[in-house]
């Protein structure tokens, strides 16, 4: 774990062309909150529609959040909803110059109806699939093809993700993994639920659920994971398709990796609140390739693509995972993350994760060296102003240099524990400087907290919040209640006083 660890410490961007079937994914929103009076089925009040990138779509979208250059190849309709199918990938960064316009088949549309389960969380009730699964005409082919070619020199890796719509049908497979071989680039495919893997044969790597492997082989997975069964059938794909490795994703009980020429590794995964299992392969297959493309070896990156797939069913339908918090994720399983004390390089590693997750991030710092009421309320409101409540601490040496003899009280380590304990305290960094205008500025916080003993103009750090579009909030402290003052009265109330 910590060569992966190191890894994605040295993560760099790369590039990625996603082939596959491209859609659109409709979500509409409403309250079910009724029968209808003339059958037995609910009626939802639709109250709003929410359009999001679907299928090989979403796997460019997961590829972005890990950092990729992404260039998509495939086929949409000529109509509105692929107009609004390309507006949401070139928002986000993906090429579309492969992604050609087929005038004879509609856009791939999954529309779900979502209704509220007990008022509070969206619940699918039912889909709606508008697509032709009809192969492409050649002159469609021909056309990916070219443009596909074109890109292929300044790729690092390409990814098939194939919902059998007809794009993967063919000769399409067959051309792009022959063009991408000779071309020395890794393909990684997530495959359909087919018979008959023969399309996929010469790719890099294929990662099959249990279902496809199930009928892709003949062969039942096990059960209860076993290790030795489930590599019979690994081996029957890696043998039949001709791959250098093959991934089974196994939901709750991880993923198995066969590799060529190498051991069978069993990757078990950790338990979760699996909330929705949509997107769930696009987001190992985009973890994988993104690992891959990072020079991390085999049995990493199966462990890194895992994480991202185990973070991914966590949240309510499709949501990419973004490299910080996946990366995040790894260091709490790695044991790295013990209480809320984090180094610099932790902190803002978590930082990010959150802030794209739509988090405000609090900051406050002081020496925190004996706890009081004055301190809890302080630390109470700052939370109140955000989602996470970064707190700095100067270290023991700061503590001496700005307190004098005797200070601090509390050692670095006790202090950090204390304000651990405390529910509004979100993790805690140390500072060796006098000042945390370093931190401040590396951490970027959204609000920025001080005692009302200060003004804004004497608060470190306030200039460039306040630049960044951030808030200065200044909160009254609470009378009487200081270090200084209760140092000096346990002073005078001990036996040598």
């Amino acid at each position: 774990m910590d060569r992966l660890l190191q890894h994605l410490a040295d993560w760099k961007p790369f590039t990625a062309l996603v082939v596959g079937d491209f859609m659109l994914d409709q979500n509409s929103y409403g309250d079910a909150e009724r029968l209808s009076a003339d059958a037995p089925v609910p009626v939802l009040h639709i109250t709003h529609d929410r359009f999001n990138a679907g299928g090989a779509a979403n796997v460019c979208l997961d590829l972005v959040a890990l950092k990729a250059r992404v260039v998509a190849f495939g086929v949409a309709g000529d109509d509105p909803q692929a107009a609004m199918l390309r507006a949401a990938l070139e928002q986000a960064g993906v090429g579309t110059a492969g992604l050609v316009t087929d005038s004879t088949r509609p856009t791939t549309v999954k529309q779900n109806l979502i209704g509220l389960a007990q008022q509070r969380h969206p619940q699918k009730m039912f889909r709606l699939d508008r697509e032709s699964r009809e192969p492409l005409a050649p002159a469609m082919v021909d056309r990916i093809i070219r443009e596909f070619e074109k890109a292929l020199p300044s790729a690092e890796v390409v990814c098939i993700e194939d919902y059998a719509k007809g794009v993967c049908a063919g000769e399409l497979c067959q051309r792009i993994i022959k063009s991408a071989r000779a071309a020395g680039k890794p393909v990684f495919v997530d495959p359909a639920k087919l018979a008959d893997y023969g399309k996929y044969r010469g790719a890099t790597a294929i990662t099959p659920n249990r279902t496809e492997a199930e009928f892709a082989t003949g062969l039942k997975t096990d059960g209860s994971a076993d290790v030795e069964h489930n590599t019979s059938i690994a081996r029957r794909l890696l043998d039949q398709v001709d791959l250098e490795a093959v991934i089974l994703t196994l939901d709750r009980h991880g993923a198995l990796l066969m590799e060529r020429g190498a051991e069978v590794l069993s990757v078990p995964t950790i338990a979760r609140e699996v909330y929705d299992v949509t997107g769930a392969g696009d987001m190992f297959l985009a973890a994988l390739a993104a690992a891959r493309a990072n020079g991390i070896d085999w049995a990493g990156s199966v462990r890194f693509a895992n994480a991202a797939a185990g973070l991914e069913v966590e949240v309510f339908g499709v949501e990419p995972i973004p490299l910080e918090r996946i990366r995040h994720s790894l260091l709490e399983q790695a044991g790295k993350l013990t209480g809320k004390l984090r180094s610099r390089e932790q902190l803002l590693i978590e930082v990010e994760a959150r802030r794209r997750s739509g988090q405000r991030i609090v900051f406050t710092n002081g020496c925190f060296d004996v706890i009081h009421a004055g301190h809890i309320t302080l630390l109470e409101r700052a939370a109140a102003f955000g989602d996470f409540l970064v707190v700095a601490i100067n270290d023991d040496a700061s503590v001496h240099r700005l307190k004098g003899a005797g200070r601090p009280v509390n050692g670095l380590d006790d202090r950090a524990k204390v304000l651990g304990a405390l529910a509004a305290v979100g993790a805690i960094v140390a500072f060796a400087e006098d000042t945390p205008i370093e931190l401040i500025r590396a951490v970027k916080p959204d609000v920025l907290v001080k005692g009302g003993d200060y003004t804004v103009d004497r608060v470190v750090g306030a200039d460039d919040v306040l630049a960044a579009g951030g808030k200065v909030e200044l909160i009254n402290l609470v009378e009487g209640r200081s270090t200084t003052a209760t140092i000096a009265r346990m002073a005078r109330q001990s036996p040598a006083g």
